[in-house]
């Protein structure tokens, strides 16, 4: 039996208000009353974990027994954010984008403002829950406000539990939260939860993330973890239940302490998640933020609206990109003397089925980048800061790179005429056939972007030109098929000197 939203409670409370003791391990000098939640409808349910300012090539370094134990039993994906213009590596847009399931240029929170915010048209996974399973049981805890009072993650939870961190500080308030949670997962049937972490954010600020401290805090934050993980097992009617647990972060921290900027400490992300049909030990390189909502919908067996423009996937379901093939053809740098040496992030050997037309292409240049590449976001966005190669939010993985002004670093003479092909794809017998990709492209001077279609290995036509930026979205192309054509492939040719850039990804040609 569905329950009317206007019979959801909530109850917030902050220091001042608080009226019962904290449970056990958990006890702090401030004490809270853990939230009556309705009880809940659904064998499938979800806890996602959210830990503020974690970058995750430090959890190697700490202890964290739990998060590594997720790691090896689980999925997990790294992946790095946005930079400006899009949005500041700050806590508000990185809280949107996994609750809304949206990047910033659809959610539009850039900073901690929030101006620009349009969580009407994309709300957070909790008030989408709200409106199409109204009857599940659904809990929020959190001490960073904004979270609340901008509407960022609460809205649509049956209960909530809100910390005023103004009041006693953020030390204490994880400790306050997990009990409250490990409370409510033990005594009472949530199916849904949010939990907010925030402390390894404010020893990053404090202390730096190559601290011994925020390691510390890293362990500390993964033992309530372990907690929440416990309490889940204990529950009476576990063994009939389908948890899945997602634990994930908003931005990274630099060395010596902050973010905001576009550093890759700073923008460094993850999604690790284990529960019914999520691969054990998996390392996918196609996750992105944007999928903690998704995964949440799928791991419920909800189908998200197309209407309601997702821009994350299921943390389990792959890419079929071909170029997400090409990881094992990965190079090290070359002529990149800016990029870490261990880093393998760019290859020149194409797809099985595609090929690189470099007849007309300049001589010299930086090795890297003569021609199409395929590349990864690490690997390219090192190159240069703050040319919008950190805009490439879209893209997944392994995506094909043409890049004149990165390949005219180094001496190099003639002009930047690259041409990427793709297979023949059979289009008999139908009257049309539609072209689907995503791309990011930046226009400058004389240089050209043309899509070129071939019908029976004829001489390609364009029909498609690029004379303004692009930001990293979806492209669709649908063409009427000739009379008498088999197959079509098609080229992607670009041409400069010393100008920007184009990024393809995501390919997929249909036909119908």
């Amino acid at each position: 039996m569905s329950r009317s939203l206007s019979r959801r409670s909530v109850l917030a409370t902050t220091a001042a208000a608080a009226t019962a003791a904290a449970v056990g391990p958990f006890a702090t000098t401030a004490a809270y009353a853990a939230p009556t939640l309705p009880d809940g409808t659904s064998k499938d349910k979800v806890l996602v974990v959210g830990m503020d300012g974690l970058r995750h090539d430090v959890i190697a370094a700490a202890e964290a027994p739990h998060l590594k134990s997720m790691m090896a039993n689980g999925t997990y994906g790294t992946s790095l954010l946005y930079a400006s213009p899009m949005a500041a590596t700050s806590s508000g847009p990185g809280w949107s984008t996994i609750s809304t399931g949206v990047w910033p240029d659809k959610h539009g929170v850039r900073d901690n403002s929030f101006a620009g915010k349009n969580y009407a048209k994309y709300p957070g996974f909790l008030a989408r829950l709200a409106q199409v399973r109204p009857q599940l049981s659904t809990y929020a805890a959190l001490d960073w406000k904004p979270l609340d009072t901008q509407g960022t993650v609460t809205p649509g939870a049956d209960a909530k539990l809100v910390l005023d961190g103004d009041a006693d500080g953020y030390t204490g308030h994880d400790a306050t939260i997990a009990a409250q949670t490990e409370s409510i997962l033990r005594n009472q049937n949530p199916d849904v939860l949010f939990v907010y972490f925030g402390q390894t954010d404010i020893v990053g600020h404090n202390s730096g993330a190559a601290s011994h401290k925020y390691r510390a805090a890293i362990d500390v934050q993964d033992g309530y973890l372990g907690r929440l993980l416990a309490a889940i097992g204990a529950r009476p009617s576990y063994a009939t239940e389908r948890w899945t647990v997602i634990v994930t972060t908003d931005h990274g921290h630099t060395d010596s302490g902050g973010h905001g900027g576009s550093a890759i400490e700073e923008r460094r992300t993850f999604v690790l998640a284990q529960g019914p049909g999520i691969a054990a030990g998996a390392t996918p390189g196609d996750t992105r933020l944007v999928d903690v909502a998704a995964t949440v919908f799928h791991q419920l067996g909800i189908a998200p609206d197309p209407a309601w423009g997702l821009d994350g996937k299921p943390i389990q379901e792959r890419s079929t990109d071909p170029f997400e093939a090409l990881y094992p053809s990965l190079s090290a740098r070359a002529d990149e003397t800016g990029i870490p040496a261990g880093v393998l992030g760019w290859t020149h050997t194409a797809p099985s089925g595609w090929s690189v037309v470099n007849s007309a292409m300049g001589t010299g240049g930086v090795t890297e980048w003569r021609g199409w590449s395929f590349a990864t976001d690490e690997f390219w966005s090192r190159t240069h800061r703050d040319q919008s190669r950190e805009l490439n939010v879209r893209s997944r993985g392994i995506f094909a790179v043409a890049d004149s002004d990165e390949w005219d670093d180094r001496a190099s003479s003639g002009p930047y005429d690259s041409t990427l092909v793709t297979p023949a794809y059979t289009v008999g017998g139908k009257p049309t056939v539609t072209l689907g990709f995503t791309t990011l492209y930046r226009q400058e001077g004389s240089q050209s972007a043309q899509v070129l279609a071939s019908w029976n290995g004829g001489t390609p036509v364009v029909v498609k030109s690029y004379t303004s930026d692009v930001i990293s979205r979806p492209q669709s192309l649908t063409l009427d098929v000739p009379s008498g054509a088999a197959n079509v492939s098609f080229r992607f040719r670009y041409t400069g000197s010393n100008n920007w850039y184009w990024v393809i990804d995501g390919v997929k040609v249909t036909s119908a």
